[in-house]
């Protein structure tokens, strides 16, 4: 069984920073890729940011220069620095990852139980 558990998260004044941390547990042979998504009240879930095993990133427009993602491969750990925060980023922030548990089993995809995070104006 596959476990991913967040941290961090909370109350932030607008242009300040915060950190998010996800780390996944239990059989795992491969992660794929890591991910964070976000959904604020009355909007879908989106992607915020997503890295691959092979080191290849992708951001949404609206945090392109602001956030940072990073895995810790050894800790099977994704991080999500945000800086320069905006009221905009108040959200519900979700971990996901693509892990292939064992050798013998597909990939398959996974969720964090997700963390508020709440940006003052």
């Amino acid at each position: 069984q596959v476990q991913l558990v967040e941290s961090g998260g909370g109350l932030v004044q607008a242009g300040g920073s915060l950190g998010l941390s996800c780390a996944a547990s239990g059989s795992i042979f491969r992660i794929n890729f890591m991910a964070w998504y976000r959904q604020a009240p009355g909007k879908q879930r989106e992607l915020v940011a997503l890295k691959a095993s092979g080191g290849s990133t992708n951001y949404a427009d609206s945090v392109k220069g602001r956030f940072t993602i990073s895995i810790d491969n050894a800790k099977n750990t994704v991080y999500l620095q945000m800086n320069s925060l905006k009221p905009e980023d108040t959200a519900v922030y979700y971990c996901n990852a693509d892990i292939r548990p064992r050798i013998s089993t597909p990939s398959s995809g996974y969720w964090g139980q997700g963390t508020q995070v709440t940006v003052s104006s």
